[in-house]
């Protein structure tokens, strides 16, 4: 059974960057945990989480609740930006 906070990590609606944790895991799979090898995935994972960190706090600041958008809400403000 999966504890909580690993049902957490694979929720959409709460955790903005599943693929990006995903394909970390993956790599370090891959690559024999060599951390080196998988830089870049640790990149654009720290990446996604300070993006959306950064969404949340300035909607908190704007009084909107949730304060992380949900999965298609975040689909929509990507597509926004392209």
């Amino acid at each position: 059974r999966m504890s909580r906070h690993a049902k957490k990590l694979k929720d959409h609606d709460i955790n903005p960057c599943v693929a990006e944790t995903d394909a970390t895991t993956k790599c370090m799979n891959d690559n024999n945990y060599n951390k080196d090898m998988c830089a870049d995935y640790f990149l654009k994972y720290k990446n996604c989480r300070k993006f959306w960190h950064e969404i949340m706090m300035q909607r908190k600041r704007n009084g909107v609740k949730p304060e992380m958008p949900a999965a298609e809400e975040r689909k929509k403000i990507l597509e926004s930006m392209e």
